[in-house]
């Protein structure tokens, strides 16, 4: 079973019932009514509680960061490529993320977050050189991790050809990049690629990709970490694509001469 701890991440995953409970402990030592909210939360699911003193929470997430509470959930199940390119119920533009090789927990945690904020509709993640999908991640997500539709794939690269064959744009972030990041057009289904927090995008990723982006930067650094990058390019995109289109100006044509005029 998977452990998750935190308010936060606990209260999500029990609204968001993507995955089956098995039963939530609660600290014996605190009361509040933060806690008593959570507690009510499980109660009108029928989730069952147990009462636990905080040492033992402690032991059971292996950290001192539950704020009281732990929860035991069934894995998760990841989706497929496949499942992501299905076509949005409201027929719209797709947005995705694919994570190249993203180590930090935290950082994934905070991708996760930025991600679903932004309204993305999935994230690739590779299932090698990449940080798994642990309570860490959960708790730096504040419970987005429990939403956002995630694929685990075999090759990233792969994957990546193959949403272009279904028309998705390969959008890469990279310093070296010749476009900045507001100038380009998200008004397409695209998905946005993503290095990972050391070496950036790998040479074989950087190549499939279609256009590369840079955060034009105005002080000694020369790039943001990969978490905060993520989330300025996925905001740009969410605030163009939320923009009205602008209306088609009418063509003037001019009228054809008849025969013999």
């Amino acid at each position: 079973m998977d452990v998750l701890y935190g308010l936060h991440p606990v209260e999500e995953a029990i609204r968001s019932g993507a995955r089956r409970l098995d039963h939530v402990a609660l600290s014996r030592e605190r009361r509040d009514p933060k806690l008593e909210k959570l507690a009510a939360l499980c109660r009108s699911k029928g989730i069952r509680m147990t009462s636990e003193p905080r040492e033992q929470l402690t032991r059971m997430a292996r950290t001192e960061m539950h704020q009281g509470v732990v929860a035991f959930l069934a894995e998760r199940s990841f989706l497929t490529v496949e499942d992501l390119l299905l076509p949005r119920p409201d027929g719209g533009l797709r947005f995705f993320l694919a994570l190249d090789g993203v180590e930090d927990p935290h950082n994934l945690g905070a991708l996760l977050r930025s991600a679903d904020g932004a309204g993305v509709d999935g994230v690739l993640i590779p299932e090698r050189r990449a940080a798994p999908l642990t309570a860490t991640v959960a708790k730096s997500s504040a419970g987005a991790s429990e939403h956002i539709r995630i694929a685990r794939v075999t090759n990233l690269v792969r994957s990546l050809e193959r949403m272009k064959q279904d028309n998705i744009w390969a959008i890469g972030l990279d310093e070296r990049g010749s476009t900045n990041y507001s100038d380009f057009n998200f008004r397409t289904d695209c998905v946005l690629v993503l290095g990972s927090e050391g070496a950036g995008l790998h040479d074989l990723a950087r190549k499939t990709c279609d256009h590369l982006l840079r955060i034009p930067m105005a002080g000694s650094v020369s790039s943001l970490n990969v978490s905060v990058a993520g989330a300025v390019v996925m905001f740009e995109a969410m605030r163009q694509r939320r923009m009205p289109l602008p209306p088609v100006q009418p063509v003037a044509v001019k009228p054809r001469k008849g025969l013999g005029s």
